[in-house]
Formats: structure tokens, sequence, C-alpha cells
């Protein structure tokens, strides 16, 4: 923990990370300590809550300077799929909400995470074991503006000081809140159609193998690089970081062991065309020599937790 005297803004906090990653936050520093905001305000907040459109620059600067904030989590984003509907939003949204936050913590003093994903590498980068250096040419919007995002990052580290810290998400599964627009999101709607149709229809082939990563280990990985000593800290770009790799085909027969008559067909969509380009697995042993990461579930482990959890979660709603 940094310290009691840390105030934490999560920007983007109604999102499928910010949901739970909140919720840790104050588990660490207090309901007080940290400060949620999103665009629109939640149905119920149990600790401090401002609304933010994180294009007001003015605004964004007046939440900062009421709190004293010490640490940003900017989250807010248009992904991939959603990205591709409407590319120049997307790009705005995304560039300019860090660049405003960049700004803004060279001027305050301010620790920053921000998260790229997978999507800035692209068809020409190495799909197995990708490495953290490597050949990067996405092919989305989304991918664009975490690539350009990876080198502002470092830039204004380079130049200015600014403490950024960055990982590159694969596809994050969670049971909490609805997905946001992914190309990986198949792995979270699978799991609730699993449970109230017995069936699925993914809009990714069988056997498109895309790096996953369970949601508790995300925010594990993303407090642990916020919390790790600067120093240890040595890639202000982006790190990589992995979980374990699946196709559509290997998740349904996990699933199969829970819910034995459980089918899934296929139809795949544009969003086939996103997936092929991004990476099979990862190599992420940088993050884990420098400043310790390792995650902590498995396929299997995943599976019967997000079926658990997404069970009893349905039966409080009936």
């Amino acid at each position: 923990m940094t310290g009691s005297t840390d105030r934490v803004l999560v920007i983007g906090s109604s999102g499928q990370i910010g949901t739970e990653l909140v919720q840790r936050l104050r588990e660490i520093y207090g309901n007080d300590h940290v400060i949620a905001s999103d665009l629109r305000a939640p149905i119920v907040s149990e600790g401090p809550f401002e609304q933010l459109d994180v294009l007001n620059r003015q605004a964004l600067i007046d939440i900062v300077q009421k709190h004293k904030i010490t640490q940003i989590y900017l989250l807010a984003a248009v992904l991939s799929a959603t990205g591709e509907k409407n590319p120049m939003f997307a790009w705005d949204l995304n560039m300019n909400s860090l660049l405003y936050v960049l700004e803004l913590a060279k001027e305050e003093k301010i620790r920053v995470y921000w998260p790229s994903s997978i999507a800035a590498f692209g068809s020409n980068t190495p799909k197995n074991n990708t490495p953290q250096h490597t050949i990067m040419e996405p092919g989305t919007v989304y991918g664009f503006s975490k690539l350009a995002g990876e080198r502002w990052c470092e830039y204004y580290h380079q130049k200015f000081g600014v403490d950024v810290r960055s990982l590159r998400y694969p596809g994050l599964i969670g049971w909490k809140s609805a997905p946001g627009g992914g190309t990986t999101d198949y792995a979270v709607h699978i799991f609730h159609e699993a449970l109230e149709k017995g069936s699925y229809t993914s809009f990714l082939s069988a056997e498109t193998r895309l790096p996953m990563m369970y949601m508790s280990d995300a925010i594990d990985a993303t407090i642990g690089i916020m919390e790790a000593p600067a120093e240890k800290v040595k890639i202000r770009s982006s790190y990589n970081l992995a979980g374990f790799s699946f196709t559509p085909d290997e998740l349904a027969a996990e699933i199969r062991t829970f819910i034995p008559n459980f089918e899934i067909s296929y139809a795949p969509d544009f969003r086939q065309a996103i997936a092929d380009s991004w990476p099979a697995s990862i190599d992420d042993s940088p993050a884990r020599a420098d400043w310790g990461w390792m995650p902590n579930y498995d396929l299997r482990k995943m599976t019967e937790e997000m079926l658990v959890n997404l069970r009893s979660m349905k039966a409080l709603v009936k």
C-alpha cells in the first residue's frame, strides 16, 4: 500500500474493469479515499462518486483539485468492436482522455495507470508467445489508439518524469459486470448463455485461439504494477500480460464438464478478422521478472468460478 494519504480517482468506474477495481481499491485505501467517476451515475455507490465526461478537461481538473488526487486510473475507452462502428469518436475519446490526464499528471505530480491491450499488435506480429518488444501494426482504431497511447506514456515519463504505468491486457473475463464491446466478449457471453439457454452461437470460429485472463488476476496485476516501487517498473510504454489461451471450442469443452448438455455453434462476423490479427499467446516474462507478476487462475479454475458466481447472481435476480 502506497500510504493512507493517497487519494485515488478511477475514471470509467462503471465499466467491466472499473466495477471490480473500485471495490478492491476501497478495500485497500478506504471508501473515502477512492473516488469513482463515469459519464453515468451508478445505481448504487458505496463511496464518493463524481459524474465526469473525461473529454471535459476543466471538469477533470476540478475533480482532481477538489479531492487532492494523487493517483489516477484511466479506464474510459471505446473498445475494439464498438470502435470500428464509430472510429472518429473512438480515437477522440481514447487519445484525448489520455493526453488530458498525462498533462494533468505532469502539473500535479500524479501517478497514472492507463491500460493498453493486445489490440496494439497486428497481423505481422508473431502470433505465438508474442514478445514484449516486437512488430506492432494494429488494424483497428482501438489498436491505433493503444499503440499511440503507449508511445505517449513513455514520452511523458522520459521527458517530464510522469510516473505512468501500463499493462497490455488480454481478453478479460468476469461476472460482476457486462462486457464493454470488445472482440473477446464471447468468452463472457458464453457463460450467461450456457446457464440461461444451454447453448451459444459464437461470433468467432471454433479454432480462434486468443490470450485471456480472469478478472481477478487482471485486478491483481493492475494494483500490483501501481504499488510496485518505481525503480522496478522498467517499461513505461506497456507491459505484456498473460493468463492463459484457449479457443471457443476448448472453452465450450470446459463448460461441458459442468453443464454436460451444453452446445455451441459458430457464426463468425466482422470480429473474426480483428481476432485473426491478434496474438494467440503472450510472453509476459518481463512483468514477472521486474515486479513479480504471477497469475492465479487457469482455464478450469476460471470456468468453475464464473459458473458458480453467475448461478448465484441469477438466482438473486429471480
